[in-house]
């Protein structure tokens, strides 16, 4: 892969259920804004919910809507609400799932593969998932932990195959102090590489616990910052 063709790292923050939130990232200049529609997640938000944070995000920031098992009646009912939505599928989906909810991918999507922590992570045969899943827009990779969701668990990158035939966004325990080295690391192994961030944004309550679904406006600019420096070594 020719890491020089695509030089420009696109930045999702996920898990976004305020409006202020939603504002925060749009100022930062990400690509696209993640939504949560699983019920048992911390982060989740209703489809209504969702449509109403969706109308504050300006021309060309993308509305991604992730689904867990969901069945494909929702997922359409779901993106009918949202213009230009992109669907992300992080369950146990298979491809017929994935092609039936978007209606043979004439919505864009994105798959979640689930790498293992630790050495297994060699056991994941990611180069036959993405050829699984071609009809995806990308493959997103997160850890794979107990439940859905990589938790903010970072996976061992050094592990992964040293040419993946996709587009890749990057997941799983990123924060603006690491997604430099994630982005050196498999930039060159992939089509071009985009990046995703959910706890690595959000706020500490004044306990020094983490407020999920409560982003931090200076984290958010932080990351972005982070994501641009990296882009420039590749110049």
């Amino acid at each position: 892969m020719n890491p020089a063709m695509h030089t420009r790292t696109r930045i999702k923050i996920c898990g976004l259920t305020r409006e202020e939130d939603v504002d925060a990232a749009v100022s930062a200049g990400v690509d696209a804004i993640g939504f949560v529609l699983y019920a048992p997640s911390p982060r989740y938000v209703t489809p209504e919910r969702a449509a109403q944070l969706a109308k504050r995000l300006p021309p060309f920031v993308t509305p991604v809507l992730l689904f867990v098992n969901a069945f494909a009646t929702d997922v359409i009912a779901t993106c009918a609400r949202i213009p230009g939505a992109t669907a992300q599928f992080h369950g146990d989906e298979t491809v017929f799932d994935c092609m039936v909810a978007t209606q043979n991918a004439t919505r864009p999507y994105l798959r979640a593969a689930r790498i293992p922590l630790g050495a297994d992570a060699t056991r994941f045969d990611l180069v036959q998932f993405a050829r699984e899943f071609s009809s995806a827009q990308a493959i997103l990779l997160d850890a794979y932990v107990d439940g859905y969701g990589g938790g903010g668990h970072v996976f061992d990158w050094s592990l992964l195959p040293p040419i993946v035939p996709a587009h890749l966004v990057l997941g799983g325990g990123l924060t603006h102090a690491n997604v430099g080295t994630g982005i050196a690391r498999l930039r060159p192994r992939c089509y071009s590489l985009s990046v995703d961030v959910s706890s690595g944004v959000e706020a500490i309550d004044a306990a020094g616990k983490p407020q999920k679904g409560i982003k931090d406006p200076a984290k958010i600019g932080q990351f972005v910052a982070a994501v641009r420096a990296a882009d420039e070594s590749f110049v």
